[in-house]
């Protein structure tokens, strides 16, 4: 099942939710409109329990070039309340999010990227944070992100420079998780989706949790909120199934519970 609209297409293909910025003739550059769209979708990803992964890529030659400008200097807001620069950037969903990336993911384009869990990247794909070279910062989560993605002076440095980095350089410092022959990055971000889909839905929505929070936890509350959700899952059905799946040695069923 699909639905189109204008500037995003939103299509279900099993328990994966693919959205596709649809604004090709300006570099997906991001609008009001494009921005309440993906932050519906967004919402839907995480309200529908069929539902397990996101992928976000872009159609055309680019991923994303960031604010629509024209849109910009007509009035357009630049973010979605609560959620930030393309309904996105503040408040990424809590299933997780995988970014299929063709051609140039630039300023918020990248930003967008960066709010994603796992990066898959065409051959020809770029990154590149150009604030500088405008007179602007990156100011949708890309300062605050890049240096935790890979080594702070190698973000520093492209934060700095504005220079684009190729897909080669970011997955050889981790940003990327899987390179793909360009035009194949969408395929390869599916085939990753559904290796995540077929696992437990609490036991990924708990490890993404606490992996994304570890960052700004205490150590003291790291342990503790762990502890919690550990109780969680080792009381759940899905544990009990699990292991009896695994002793039967039959594909697991999962129900989320």
């Amino acid at each position: 099942m699909s639905r189109s609209g204008a500037e995003l297409l939103v299509e279900r293909r099993g328990p994966t939710l693919v959205m596709t910025l649809n604004r090709p003739e300006v570099r997906n550059a991001v609008n009001a409109s494009l921005a309440e769209a993906l932050a519906c979708a967004l919402a839907d990803l995480d309200a529908d329990e069929a539902l397990r992964v996101g992928i976000l890529t872009g159609r055309g030659a680019s991923f994303c070039s960031g604010l629509d400008l024209k849109a910009f200097l007509a009035g357009e807001p630049r973010s979605v309340e609560g959620r930030g620069f393309a309904g996105l950037t503040e408040a990424p969903p809590a299933k997780p999010l995988i970014a299929a990336v063709e051609g140039a993911a630039m300023a918020g384009g990248f930003e967008m990227v960066l709010a994603c869990d796992l990066v898959v990247a065409g051959d020809g794909a770029s990154f590149g944070l150009p604030e500088v070279r405008r007179g602007l910062i990156a100011g949708s989560g890309g300062l605050i992100r890049l240096p935790h993605r890979i080594p702070p002076q190698i973000a520093m440095e492209y934060a700095l420079t504005g220079d684009m980095m190729s897909a080669a350089e970011a997955h050889r410092w981790g940003l990327v998780n899987r390179l793909a022959p360009t035009g194949e990055a969408l395929g390869t971000a599916q085939a990753l989706a559904a290796r995540i889909a077929g696992n437990a839905p609490l036991s990924i929505a708990f490890s993404k949790e606490l992996i994304t929070g570890a960052a700004t936890w205490t150590e003291a509350e790291a342990w503790d909120r762990q502890r919690q959700r550990l109780d969680t899952v080792i009381a759940s059905a899905d544990a009990r199934e699990g292991a009896e799946a695994f002793v039967q040695k039959r594909p697991a069923v999962w129900s989320g519970e």
